[in-house]
């Protein structure tokens, strides 16, 4: 459903007054003389995310919508028959009840929860760092699993990433979603230790971005290290030039590796092997070109290049937590379903609290399109309850 109805409510949404563009600085390289787009994700808003949430709310508004600041839901609010009639909202004044015909839930996963994240995702997870914002405690979940709501999906996986090593405990509004390093395909990632532990070129950013921060979460001191060389830099998306970066750069592998507190032997013992076993061929950054490495483990399937040519740049990084898989079960009207998969009447969800959607991995830009086809659906839905 998220697929089919993608572009229909990409249309949608433009008759209403979004506006769209094509995404030629991170999802397009020059090739053959034409910018090619690669990894299936051409579009976004103006503004990015930001400037969607922005129009979004700018649009409610003018709809007639009235928002609440500085207030959040504490439960839902159900009668004799089970049916959802509203819910209890803490604000500046203490609770209120606040009634109605039915009840979206809209809101985020777990991710911003340091206790659920342990339960649920395991060993270490309390660490990492949340992308986003603070208030994503799962309090949407919590509120409709007491209503007798069923639990869904993959509760034990995440969408986690590369994020800048020094980047703050939780989301940083003004610089956004820069604190992310997603252009790992075009150098070699290493541990502290200085070994490689991922395939950089398994894939398009766009389908292993969000695994490989469990990846580094696994790591000696939750650490990571994307080495490049100077042939690799133009590639780099803008996110790798902001001055809140963590990074060094040197004349050499051996001086890379002390400035950023790698282990100097391991770097470049890595370093060499990995040079020595990248294979011929031609190098497209705009496809999956099969210049690989051979001989070494883990191998580079995609974009091997060698890292000759300095200075060479490092950049730290450890796991960044987006959003969580596990959620509410929901069915093609996105109403919520109880433990025997029957609607609960005037209760319906989109967003990510939504399970069912993701398991172990996720494709670039479609939590977004979920929250926009699953939210309109959920909103007609509960229009007609």
């Amino acid at each position: 459903m998220l697929v089919r109805e993608a572009f229909p409510t990409l249309s949608w949404m433009r008759e209403r007054g979004m506006r769209w563009v094509l995404m030629y600085g991170r999802q397009a390289f020059a090739a053959a003389g034409k910018r090619r787009f690669w990894g299936g994700l051409v579009l976004e808003a103006v503004g990015g995310g930001a400037g969607l949430s922005d129009k979004l709310f700018e649009l409610s508004a003018a709809a007639g919508a009235e928002l609440r600041y500085g207030s959040k839901a504490v439960s839902l609010v159900n009668d004799r028959s089970g049916r959802i009639t509203g819910l209890v909202a803490k604000g500046r004044d203490g609770l209120s009840e606040i009634r109605a015909r039915s009840v979206v839930l809209a809101c985020g996963g777990f991710e911003a929860n340091a206790e659920m994240r342990a339960r649920y995702l395991g060993p270490n997870w309390e660490l990492a760092k949340v992308r986003g914002t603070r208030f994503n405690t799962g309090g949407g979940i919590n509120m409709a699993l007491e209503a007798g709501a069923a639990a869904h999906s993959h509760w034990s996986g995440c969408h986690a990433v590369a994020w800048d090593l020094n980047a703050p405990a939780f989301g940083n509004r003004r610089i956004g979603d820069l604190y992310q390093k997603h252009s790992y395909p075009f150098g070699i990632v290493v541990n502290v230790n200085g070994e490689r532990f991922i395939d950089e070129g398994a894939d398009f950013r766009n389908y292993t971005y969000a695994r490989y921060g469990r990846e580094i979460l696994r790591q000696p001191q939750r650490a990571a290290f994307q080495i490049f060389d100077a042939k690799a830099q133009p590639l780099l998306r803008d996110e790798y030039r902001v001055p809140q970066v963590t990074k060094a750069t040197a004349k050499t592998v051996r001086e890379l590796a002390a400035a950023l507190g790698v282990d100097e032997d391991g770097l470049e013992d890595t370093v060499r092997s990995f040079n020595s076993a990248v294979q011929p061929g031609a190098f497209d950054p705009s496809r999956l070109d099969g210049k690989r490495t051979l001989g070494i483990v883990p191998p580079k399937s995609n974009w091997a290049l060698p890292l000759d040519e300095p200075p060479y740049t490092g950049y730290a990084v450890t796991c960044g937590i987006t959003f969580t898989f596990g959620g509410l079960h929901i069915d093609e009207h996105a109403r919520v379903l109880d433990t025997e998969d029957r609607p609960i009447p005037g209760l319906f969800a989109a967003g990510e609290l939504v399970g069912g959607l993701f398991y172990h991995n996720y494709a670039g830009g479609s939590g977004l399109m979920a929250g926009a086809v699953f939210g309109r659906r959920a909103g007609l839905s509960a229009a007609g309850a």
